[in-house]
C-alpha cells in the first residue's frame, strides 16, 4: 500500500475531470472503470455518500431508467442504481439543469496519476501510439496541374 492519501476535494476533482473526458471520448470504456473502481471505494471507506436517485436523461431502449446520485467532496455524480438502491433511497425525480459542478483546473493524466494511485494501480508508463496517424501528403499547392482551373479539358 502507498503512504499518501488524497483528499476528498482531489479525488472529486480527478473523477469529475475523468467523468467529463469519458462523455466524449472515442473509447470511453477505460474511464468509465477508472470512475467505477474509485466511487465504489469510496463508497467502502465511507468518504462518498449516496444521496438519492434521479430519472436518467438518456433511457435504454426508450425506458425510463434512474440512476444513483453519489456527492465526493463537493461534487455530484451520476452512476447506475442497483436494486438495494431503490429500496432504501429516495426518488429525486428529474436532474437539476441548472446545478453544475465547480470546474477544477486540472489535466487529464494528472487526474488520471490522482486516481490509480487511490486505486492503488500501476500507471502504464508508455503512451499508447494512435493508429489514425498517418503520414504527410505533399502539398500540391504552386503546382501546374495542367491548365487553367476555369477550363475543361479537351476529349480526344
Amino acid at each position: 500500500m502507498r503512504n499518501q492519501t488524497s483528499s476528498n476535494q482531489e479525488l472529486a476533482e480527478s473523477l469529475f475531470i475523468v467523468n467529463r473526458h469519458a462523455k466524449t471520448a472515442p473509447q470511453p470504456k477505460h474511464l468509465y472503470e477508472i470512475k467505477k473502481h474509485t466511487i465504489n471505494k469510496l463508497l467502502q471507506e465511507n468518504r462518498a455518500q449516496k444521496i438519492g436517485l434521479h430519472f436518467s436523461d438518456h433511457p435504454k431502449l426508450s425506458q425510463q431508467h434512474s440512476t444513483l446520485l453519489i456527492e465526493v467532496g463537493g461534487y455530484y455524480f451520476h452512476v447506475p442504481a442497483n436494486k438495494q438502491d431503490f429500496d432504501q433511497l429516495k426518488h429525486l425525480g428529474k436532474v437539476d439543469q441548472a446545478f453544475r459542478n465547480p470546474k477544477p483546473k486540472l489535466s487529464l493524466s494528472k487526474a488520471k496519476r490522482t486516481l490509480y494511485h487511490y486505486l492503488d494501480w500501476d500507471y502504464p508508463k508508455d503512451k499508447q501510439t494512435h493508429t489514425f496517424q498517418s503520414k504527410p501528403q505533399p502539398s500540391l499547392l504552386g503546382q501546374r496541374t495542367g491548365g487553367p482551373w476555369n477550363q475543361r479539358r479537351r476529349r480526344r
